[in-house]
């Protein structure tokens, strides 16, 4: 019968292989994810740029009704000049139609200017369209590659999950909880090797998941008993290189 440390180890191992295509299937989704962003980001700087694009149209469109009122008003003006009664009246007139005049031309440049931009934001706009279309095509690449895969992968979820059952029957019920909870806390790396350092005794030993030093007690019990026995500082569960050589074959 294997040991409790043969079984954890057998326990860790079935584990890691879980935690890996776990990791496999956040990449995956994570993929589809961060593409699905990228073009909801496109989408918010597409509709920013037509709500612009609308503003500035509306401004253009208020700019040539102005003009159209002052050329009406200069019109008006114009005929006010052919009735005109005295010199001075006249000069006033035509003072007021150069005074319109000179306001419309800053308001044509002004109206210009806008339509300019109205053209720019289009072209961006334009661009942004097209970088929209490239990016829902690359998603439903993904999303074509992604399905494929997650499906390969979640029936090797299935396999592991039995395999794992079967593993932890025969780790002891009370080593069982100490693990899953450390599994849950390190993302399926509840165990750590007792590192040996220095070629002649006296050995330094150092924990292989934290790397915080260890006292020689734990090694001493991990050699001569068959029990759990917890890093001071991560918690995780300890193990001897020679056991964990072992552990298939126990």
């Amino acid at each position: 019968m294997a040991t409790t440390i043969g079984a954890l180890l057998d326990l860790q191992a079935v584990e890691h292989e879980l935690a890996q295509v776990r990791a496999r299937l956040r990449t995956r989704a994570n993929a589809v994810a961060h593409q699905q962003r990228s073009i909801n980001q496109l989408r918010t700087d597409y509709q920013a740029l037509h709500d612009k694009s609308l503003e500035r149209r509306k401004e253009a469109d208020r700019l040539e009704l102005d003009l159209k009122g002052d050329e009406e008003k200069v019109t008006r003006l114009r005929g006010s000049l052919t009735t005109a009664k005295t010199n001075k009246e006249y000069a006033a007139i035509l003072t007021q139609i150069n005074t319109i005049k000179a306001d419309n031309a800053k308001i044509e440049e002004r109206a210009l200017k806008v339509l300019q931009d109205v053209d720019a934001i289009k072209a961006e706009a334009d661009k942004i369209n097209l970088q929209i279309a490239a990016e829902e095509k690359q998603l439903a690449e993904i999303e074509a590659s992604s399905k494929h895969e997650s499906e390969r992968l979640n029936s090797m979820l299935e396999e592991l999950t039995a395999k794992r059952e079967e593993a932890a029957k025969q780790v002891p019920r009370a080593a069982l909880a100490v693990f899953d909870r450390l599994a849950r806390s390190y993302d399926g790396d509840a165990m750590a090797v007792v590192e040996k350092h220095g070629r002649k005794p006296p050995h330094d030993y150092v924990c292989g998941g934290c790397f915080m030093s260890l006292t020689a007690e734990h090694v001493n019990a991990l050699t001569v008993r068959d029990e759990v026995r917890q890093c001071d500082n991560c918690g995780r569960i300890l193990y001897l290189e020679t056991q964990n050589q072992g552990a298939s074959t126990g």
